[in-house]
């Protein structure tokens, strides 16, 4: 008979069981702590000093904040984010949708189309972007392609134009992550009860009315992760950029992300760095906080 079983408490056994997992996690968590929590509190203490190649810790209060917002770069990374940011995660989720409802029609070969669709995910942004980036230009890639095939009028430098450059990284970035929503979704529709559709087969209902009246209205978890997947990446987004276009041509692409390293390390203004950093961060947190407050809320 155990400690416990008589009355007199748990045994070292007992004790060592229940504490192993808190000895196995507790490396994670505190690495966690320090270089991630740590550090996230690191740069809002920076953002509100004076420091330039290297942290100082004169203390100016809001002064980034306000030199931040007047700056024309940071007002163009921020215009650039939000055509980027719309037209990304719409067509996303549009494309999304539609490859997974084609996918769930039962079609032959259904695994590895799902493969396909899937792949570019498992590639880097770095790679996805210098793929792309030869892919667009005028002198090696599509451009010169379909010239040589004998159409000398066609022309296609969306990556060289100012005013067309920020769609062909939305262009590289729905090639990438369409996928990963499509598993999203068709994961979804996998979970819809197949009865329920059958009855409104049977009481008449059309395959449009019952996308847009059954269908869709229970794929909105779905929605909603893959709209909160997509705006963080969205705002995030870095080495995408860096590798098609480089934030050019001059500024056209430019993002709060390459906006926040080209002012830390290669301008010399870590205190205005660090200041878009929390912007992003803050940016990010009113996304994803009532995203989970919603869930915690539905699963209490």
């Amino acid at each position: 008979m155990s400690l416990s079983e008589t009355g007199r408490g748990p045994g070292a056994a007992d004790r060592l069981r229940d504490a192993l997992p808190k000895l196995v996690l507790s490396p994670t968590v505190a690495l966690v702590a320090v270089f991630v929590y740590g550090f996230i509190a690191f740069t809002l203490y920076l953002s509100f000093t004076d420091s330039r190649i290297l942290p100082s810790f004169g203390w100016v209060g809001w002064q980034n904040y306000e030199n931040l917002f007047r700056i024309r770069a940071w007002d163009t990374a921020v215009a650039n984010l939000a055509i980027f940011g719309l037209l990304y995660i719409a067509i996303c989720c549009a494309l999304g949708l539609m490859l997974a409802i084609l996918l769930d029609q039962k079609i032959r070969a259904e695994g590895a189309i799902r493969t396909i669709y899937l792949y570019p995910m498992a590639l880097s942004f770095i790679v996805t972007g210098v793929a792309w980036k030869w892919f667009l230009d005028p002198g090696i890639g599509l451009e010169a392609v379909v010239r040589g095939w004998g159409w000398e009028s066609f022309s296609f430098g969306w990556i060289k134009d100012s005013d067309m450059a920020i769609y062909t990284i939305v262009i590289a970035a729905v090639w990438q992550t369409s996928g990963f929503v499509m598993a999203m979704f068709l994961a979804g529709l996998r979970g819809i009860d197949s009865e329920m559709l059958r009855a409104a087969q049977i009481d008449g209902a059309t395959s449009f009315a019952l996308y847009r009246r059954i269908v869709i209205p229970q794929l909105r978890p779905a929605f909603m992760s893959a709209f909160v997947v997509l705006a963080h990446m969205a705002i995030k987004s870095y080495d995408l950029v860096i590798a098609l276009t480089g934030g050019g041509p001059g500024t056209a692409t430019e993002l709060p992300a390459t906006f926040m390293y080209s002012y830390t390390f290669t301008r010399n203004q870590m205190g205005i760095g660090a200041a878009s950093a929390v912007i992003m961060l803050m940016t990010i947190a009113a996304i994803i906080v009532p995203y989970l407050w919603s869930e915690l809320r539905e699963k209490s």
